[in-house]
């Protein structure tokens, strides 16, 4: 049997279950002007990925690369979500907006 596809699964279903809290305290925090760093640690995994000789491990950083890559756009979507009221401003940011 191979569970290389179960485990590659398993982790995936971990990164982006991490990922989602992560990108509400990003936004919460730091407003959607933190997406540059998302941008660049999706680059530096998925260029990581392409050298590795596992394929469990060089799967893995795949999917967190590009799960940081959707990332992105979940934090603009999280900026409006706040808009709306769906979640909670935080009331040090200005006007509770900060897309810059």
């Amino acid at each position: 049997m191979s569970f290389e596809g179960i485990i590659i699964g398993a982790g995936a279903f971990l990164i982006i279950g991490i990922l989602h809290p992560v990108v509400i305290k990003a936004e919460y925090h730091f407003g959607a002007r933190i997406w540059p760093l998302f941008l660049i640690g999706g680059i530096i995994f998925i260029g990581i990925s392409l050298f590795l000789g596992s394929v469990i491990t060089s799967s893995l950083l795949a999917v967190l690369g590009f799960s940081l890559l959707w990332s992105i756009h979940e934090l603009f979507e999280q900026v409006k979500r706040v808009e709306k009221g769906w979640f909670p401003a935080n009331p040090d940011k200005k006007n509770g907006k900060d897309l810059n």
